[in-house]
């Protein structure tokens, strides 16, 4: 076989056995290409060489200037810690984005927002749809569908494993994050980014001798301090109130467990913090070998991750594998492939509430779990018959093919995205009072990715080029679930699901178990054209325009394509009019505005009205029966979708300053922006004869305005490494956001509990003002036109009642007297810290901060409100073990009449709103390099060799005092049913062969 039959034969074995990639920009990858154009024959081609320009490339660069430390996190910070989530590595690492990480327990959900809320959020469904998109070395991943959402009761938490999906990156295989955000860098990626994007690029393949890298580490969870209470400071609590207003009737009903001070399950040792909290150990390994030819070289990684919470058992396990090739088989031919391949195994916790939701049934909850470590210990013992396996297998692969020739060059790329998931849960009769519970998921999600790209570049003379590139790409996207549960197994030993026997979905029925199945399937179809123009002058002056043609399969016919103008400029002011000195060596200026559609995550609006199984009890709205018969209607519950729903869009600009000081010791990049998300869907209230709760309308605007500010600086910085240096990094970003529009032209709209007014944040709680209390009936104001005392929504207030604020001054206190009062989303968030090295040693640390934002404390309220909570079937006060613990003082609230009507302890008042700000110590690092005297020993063992410790969430200053602010829902609700945010000490060593 000739040699050039060897190559083509190479090239065609690679497309079969690899899949795609995302390309890089047109500037660079020609420069690459003319690496082999140049060369004097097909051997001498250097395809590190090519890798190594490509891998530096970033959309970031290509359109919006070429600032390494804007919007770019620093690997140096996270590589030596136990993060195990993209959004971990993020957060308080990069300006304009904040990261909200609810709950201490490994692989749950956490969520990002680039440049603020994009909209209300109304429910969980609007949270998925203000998420970024995440490259991993350009493939664009999928994530969860909203479906399973429509056949729940509760949102807390998705049926299915619930894992987050953004665990699958290995982060010590990372080499750079980015954060796009502008709509320069965002222009060419087109409404899969329209909420931003984070670019995340790994280590790839690279030539030279084969080269072995091994990072493990290993640390422990330490516990963290609470205050244990029992039965007999819960009745010293609630005698307070029943001393000062209950009933013979109220004493003789008062709790049966919190009666007999005998008992020493509820009035003995408060010991169960024994069982809950656990030091326990964690660890990851990850190896892998990297070589190869110029022509031809490979990276292959395995890795492999433990991570646990020391809290009630939660964990997740990783196991990870991916390879990488680069090949140039031919002079003027590129080829790039990558798989990578994950699993994740999660231990959930054992809460009552998150099972109890997808049980769907309460059982009798009048006595919670005693706080005695025997009791909860046999409690535990129960799930030793129980099952819940929650697993999500994980690919995604890249291939691309690029040419250069006579000038044009062409790029060709194909990538794959998909998961699945599944779960298996079994619950015996001891935790069901008699009954067991069964349920099966399995979910899968998918995303194909195929574009074309040309571009040629050409010098009108030596100042003035113009560079042409034109896009075409195909999304496909496939989300699917299915899911089932059932009741009444034979008996515990008895673990099965029930089988689907064919594609129609019938079940097998088995013992005539009561069985639920449901399945979903979503389907999304974007095509998409652009083309750009770049003109630039000289070295210092570029002028950019790109125009889209974008169409969606989830937007309705009559309006299903979309186009999208983004114009940038960026100008170096200091090299085209101003000289560079030692105090100023940079100054860039940014400017650029973009129209984005957004992607709608549903395809509900797209075919018009339509029929739905919410004929059921509102309990549980997805049994699709009425009186036992299948029945199927039109959605008067969740609300009307008529014709002439379009595209919601986004309009953005940005006004961006690149600073370099002292030599670029000193980097500084400030970015005013403004976002106007438009046309955005809500459901508005219609009159009650038509039958329906809303009609879903296009017509609301979200305003956005910020600034964000990063700061890199090396404040010593010599040439011998082996003295002392000093880095610093600073980052914050300041966003606001207000409604200016709605459907209609309505100035206000009720959802539930949540009231959205022009002019005002739309994450703005809605409250009544709590100005104390009422003593006696005589201070209670009277109406002197009726002689009627004031009301409450019709009811008279009475002695022992709230002092609401009465602001329109009717005597009735009601929804007309509520206010906006503080915000769920931080107006400034950001991180800042310093790395110090010197003769081998290093240290670092750093602090992340949110400010501005309120909460709503439930966990509170409902602990004063224990008169109304007590026994309840509402899942959002279930009793856990973790309730008999101290969170806060009870001197510090007013003592109402909890028997009143009014409630006097109901969540929508300012006594429950508090400040969330905080500051966290969030990670400290002492390292050694074993080295740096041996660094130019030829001799030498190992290339490099670094020992670390770390430790993380070492402390947080706050003025909120009954936990860790950061454990609010994406509404700002502060429950308490949370795992909290472990402390974790990490001992490590890094190795390079």
């Amino acid at each position: 076989m000739n040699g050039r039959n060897h190559k083509l034969l190479i090239v065609l074995m690679t497309f079969v056995c690899q899949v795609q990639l995302f390309g890089q920009d047109s500037t660079h990858r020609s420069k690459a290409l003319d690496l082999f154009n140049n060369t004097k024959d097909s051997a001498s081609g250097n395809v590190d060489s090519l890798m190594k320009l490509t891998n530096q490339t970033r959309i970031i660069n290509e359109l919006s200037g070429s600032n390494p430390y804007r919007a770019k996190v620093d690997t140096n910070i996270i590589n030596r810690l136990d993060y195990v989530s993209i959004q971990q590595m993020v957060k308080g690492n990069a300006a304009g984005v904040y990261v909200a990480e609810p709950n201490g327990e490994p692989g749950s959900e956490q969520y990002m927002f680039i440049h603020g809320l994009k909209g209300p959020m109304l429910s969980k469904k609007d949270l998925y749809a203000q998420q970024p998109v995440v490259f991993v070395n350009g493939v664009a991943l999928i994530q969860n569908s909203i479906m399973p959402l429509d056949i729940q009761a509760t949102d807390f938490n998705m049926v299915g494993p619930a894992t987050n999906l953004l665990t699958t990156v290995d982060p010590n295989s990372i080499e750079s994050i980015e954060i796009l955000k502008d709509p320069a860098t965002l222009a060419k990626l087109g409404p899969l980014a329209t909420n931003g994007a984070i670019w995340v690029t790994t280590k790839k393949a690279q030539s030279g001798e084969k080269h072995i890298a091994i990072d493990a580490y290993f640390g422990m969870i330490q516990s963290p301090k609470v205050t244990p209470v029992n039965a007999a400071y819960e009745n010293q609590f609630r005698q307070t109130f029943y001393n000062k207003y209950a009933t013979a009737a109220d004493l003789i009903n008062y709790p049966v467990y919190l009666k007999d001070s005998t008992d020493q399950e509820y009035y003995g040792t408060a010991d169960w913090t024994d069982l809950y909290f656990k030091n326990k150990p964690f660890y990851a390994v990850n190896m892998s070998l990297t070589g190869g030819s110029p022509r031809a070289n490979f990276r292959f990684q395995v890795n492999n991750t433990k991570s646990v919470s020391g809290q009630d058992g939660a964990g997740l396990n990783k196991y990870g594998l991916s390879f990488f090739i680069n090949m140039s088989p031919l002079t003027w031919l590129t080829v790039s492939s990558m798989i990578n391949a994950n699993r994740l195994e999660r231990d959930r916790n054992r809460n009552i509430r998150d099972r109890l939701a997808e049980v769907r049934y309460i059982p009798d909850l009048s006595n919670p779990l005693p706080p005695s470590s025997n009791v909860y210990g046999k409690y535990l013992h129960d799930f030793d018959e129980a099952i819940d396996d929650n697993k999500v297998n994980s690919i995604q692969g890249y291939f691309s093919v690029g040419a250069k020739l006579s000038g044009f060059s062409l790029l060709s790329k194909l990538s794959v995205d998909y998961n699945e998931s599944q779960r298996d849960a079994f619950w015996p009769t001891e935790l069901l009072s008699g009954n067991n519970f069964v349920s099966y998921y399995f979910g899968y999600n998918q995303r194909l990715l195929l574009s074309n790209t040309a571009s040629y570049e050409f010098k009108l003379n030596e100042d003035h080029k113009i560079d042409l590139e034109a896009g075409q790409s195909y999304q496909a996207d496939i989300n699917r679930y299915d899911y089932a549960f059932g009741y009444n197994t034979p008996n515990n030993f008895i673990k099965f699901r029930t089988t689907k026997i064919n594609d129609g979905g019938d079940y097998v029925p088995i013992f005539n178990m009561q069985y639920f199945p449901f399945f979903g399937k979503l389907n999304q179809r974007v095509t998409s054209f652009y083309g750009q123009v770049n003109y630039s002058y000289k070295d210092y002056l570029t002028l950019t325009g790109v125009v889209r043609r974008d169409g969606s399969s989830n937007v309705q016919p009559d309006s299903r394509w979309i186009t999208s103008p983004v114009v940038n400029l960026s100008w170096d002011v200091l090299s085209s009019l101003l000289k560079k000195s030692t105090a100023l060596s940079n100054l860039e200026v940014r400017a650029s505005y973009g129209s984005f559609g957004a992607l709608y995550n549903t395809d509900i609006y797209s075919k018009g009205p339509r029929y739905v199984t919410d004929a059921s009890w509102p309990a549980d709205p997805a049994i699709g029966s009425y009186v036992g018969i299948a029945a199927a209607s039109r959605p008067y519950t969740t609300g009307w979708a008529g014709y002439g729903i379009g595209w919601q869009k986004s309009d953005k600009m940005n006004l961006g300053l690149d600073f370099g000081f002292a030599d670029d010791h000193i980097q500084l990049s400030v970015d005013l922006y403004n976002e106007d998300n438009k046309n955005l869907i809500i459901p508005v209230p219609v009159p009650k004869e038509l039958g329906y709760t809303a009609a879903y309308k296009n017509g609301m605007v979200v305003n956005n305005k910020g600034v964000d500010v990063s700061l890199m600086g090396r404040i010593f910085a010599p040439e011998n490494p082996d003295r002392f240096s000093w880095t610093t990094n600073f980052n914050l970003g300041l966003n606001k956001n207000k409604l200016t529009a709605l459907p209609d032209g309505l100035q206000s709209i009720i959802i539930g509990n949540r009231k959205l007014e022009i002019g005002q944040p739309v994450d703005a709680f809605w409250v009544y003002e709590n100005q104390g209390i009422y003593e006696d009936v005589a201070s209670i104001p009277v109406n002197s036109k009726t002689g009627v005392r004031q009301s409450f929504n019709g009811l008279l207030l009475n002695a022992g009642d709230p002092r609401w604020a009465d602001l329109n001054g009717d005597y009735d206190i009601n929804e007309d007297d509520k206010v906006f009062k503080g915000h769920a989303m931080p107006t400034v968030t950001g991180g800042f810290g310093n790395n110090f090295t010197y003769n081998g040693f290093n240290l670092s640390f750093q602090f992340y901060f949110a400010l501005g934002q309120k909460l709503l404390n439930q966990q509170i309220a409902n602990r004063f409100d224990f008169i109304n909570t007590e026994g309840s079937r509402d899942l959002s006060t279930v009793k856990e073990i973790t309730y008999w613990q101290k969170t806060f003082e009870p001197s510090d609230y007013p003592v109402y009449n909890p028997w009143s009507n009014v409630v006097p302890y109901q969540i929508d008042q300012d006594l429950f709103l508090e400040n969330a700000s905080f500051l966290k110590l969030r990670s400290l690092t002492i390292g050694y390099d074993m080295m740096h005297g041996d660094r130019n020993n030829p001799d030498r063992i190992f290339r490099s060799a670094q020992l670390y410790v770390s430790a993380t969430n070492l402390f947080t200053i706050s003025s909120f005092k009954h936990g860790d602010p950061e454990l609010v829902d994406y509404q700002g609700y502060y429950r308490g049913y949370n795992q909290l945010l472990p402390k974790t000490y990490t001992i490590g060593l890094r190795l390079d062969l």
